[in-house]
């Protein structure tokens, strides 16, 4: 495929401005390349730019649509009814012609967060393996790889890779693994959009106007501000100067076999160009994507945001994040996440961020892997992305698709009572029934009014747990896995684990 754009043209779309052009080629969005995966079945449409009032057409798989481009200089068109089938050509034609070749029509997924949804194949579980397997030409990645913008981008930057042993080793482990599963259940082709960015906040990831508009968020959104404002401050660099200086003298000196170097200080400057503003991520890394055909999102992040002055936020961020992203796309499209699982890292608070994402639920056509069994005590990274994207593809398969699988979660909480100096747990699905896995029921705890929490004892009652204590004597709240890094083992019938949950509000 060949793109021509005149540097005026380039300069409009890298300002966010679309106007009139003089004599500008037909260009289109990076994502539409040789390789890319169109969505089936569903309206897909295909975008651009070109001098106003120019004529386009775009043909792909026996269809052809026209436009006429805006005084804007932005022309659109959509598709209609594409089914699934083998590769083909996408032309796009008006002074000039565009011809993408490869194209196929299957089901597409975006994936972003931050460093375990970025984290490769090359770096999962047995990636010498998974890489000699990885024969799926039907399977394709397409990596975001623009930088942070201070506003809204449009054209982006990435290509597609079709899946083989020598191209998935740099994929997003966590997607692929979750699209692999989609690709072999349905027998569709699959196109997987990676956009994600290590060591990122969500306020990275929220249209910076979405979150100043909220109410609720204005004291998170305040002090992210704030925080970005200082981190390449005069005084941060002055420090990394510094920094810099005695980490470069200590190199020099010589070192015993055991002892490791020390890791070279972060530029300031750098971190904050690689994390942008407030939504600085949003805008130039989640915007050129707009409005591509997507069947669904997956979201893995919250690491960032498990310090303890910024997880209470994380709820309202995260609802805002998933409505807002619908509502720029146009429609409700399915939406799941990956609930952080077990880390033993100190100075975080963990449960509050899975707890958001629990409650984030309750918006339509959602749903979470939960992961709390397949973590790393000292590895905030752990390595087996191949369950943590089996896990939502069981979602996926099970509720949007309409395949039958053996669950699409893990138990829920359903609500409680308190029964004397019992409190009776109620779960949705338990799929073929409660089980405690490896003995005894762990990782539950009650409290009474007194806020003072002790171990309790735990039993399962069909669809529901029973927990008590011998030193509790008035129960009035419990709390399952509330920790960090917690010992728990209630599953269901399907092998997938219940959630960290409470029933109080402290």
């Amino acid at each position: 495929m060949k793109h021509r754009c005149s540097r005026r043209l380039v300069l409009a779309l890298a300002s966010g401005a679309l106007f009139p052009l003089a004599r500008a080629d037909v260009t289109l969005p990076a994502i539409f390349s040789d390789h890319l995966v169109l969505q089936r079945d569903v309206p897909v449409p295909v975008w651009g730019w070109a001098d106003a009032g120019e004529t386009v057409t775009v043909s792909v798989a026996g269809q052809t649509q026209t436009a006429t481009t805006g005084a804007d200089g932005k022309w659109r068109v959509t598709l209609t009814k594409l089914a699934s089938g083998e590769p083909g050509t996408l032309v796009v034609k008006g002074k000039n012609t565009i011809t993408i070749n490869d194209v196929l029509i299957g089901e597409v997924w975006l994936g972003s967060g931050q460093s375990n949804m970025a984290m490769t194949v090359l770096r999962s579980n047995d990636a010498e393996r998974e890489q000699a397997a990885a024969n799926f030409p039907r399977i394709r990645m397409f990596k975001e790889e623009s930088p942070a913008a201070n506003t809204a981008q449009y054209v982006g930057k990435g290509q597609w890779h079709v899946c083989s042993p020598t191209t998935v080793g740099a994929y997003s482990a966590a997607l692929y693994f979750f699209g692999r599963e989609v690709h072999q259940t349905l027998g569709v082709p699959v196109g997987l959009i990676n956009s994600s960015v290590g060591g990122t906040p969500i306020e990275s990831w929220i249209a910076p106007e979405a979150q100043r508009a909220s109410a609720e968020l204005t004291p998170a959104f305040t002090a992210a501000e704030k925080e970005n404002a200082e981190i390449a401050s005069a005084a941060a660099m002055k420090k990394y100067e510094s920094d810099l200086a005695a980490w470069e003298a200590a190199q020099k000196k010589t070192r015993t076999p055991k002892q490791k170097a020390a890791k070279r200080p972060q530029n300031p400057a750098e971190v904050q160009a690689r994390k942008g503003n407030v939504g600085g991520l949003f805008n130039g890394k989640i915007s050129p994507l707009i409005p591509y055909a997507i069947r669904g999102a997956l979201w893995y992040q919250g690491e960032a945001n498990s310090m303890p002055a910024k997880a209470p936020f994380y709820e309202a961020q995260l609802r805002l994040l998933v409505t807002d992203w619908r509502a720029r796309w146009g429609y409700e499209f399915p939406f799941a996440w990956a609930q952080l699982p077990n880390f033993g890292g100190p100075g975080r608070d963990w449960p509050t961020v899975r707890e958001a994402m629990l409650k984030t639920l309750a918006l339509p056509q959602t749903g979470m892997g939960i992961n709390i069994d397949i973590g790393d005590e000292k590895d905030i990274h752990p390595k087996n992305k191949q369950e943590v994207g089996r896990r939502l593809s069981l979602w996926a398969l099970g509720t949007v698709y309409g395949q039958k699988v053996a669950a699409t979660s893990g138990p829920l909480p359903a609500g409680h009572e308190v029964r004397g100096r019992e409190i009776v747990l109620r779960f949705t699905h338990t799929n073929g029934g409660l089980a405690a896995k490896g003995g005894a029921l762990q990782g539950f705890v009650v409290a009474g009014n007194d806020r003072q929490w002790k171990p309790a004892v735990a039993r399962i009652d069909g669809e529901r747990v029973v927990v008590s204590s011998p030193e509790v004597s008035a129960p009035v709240a419990a709390r399952y896995a509330w920790e960090n890094f917690p010992t728990c083992n209630l599953y269901n019938g399907a092998g997938l684990p219940a959630t960290p949950f409470r029933t109080d509000t402290w």
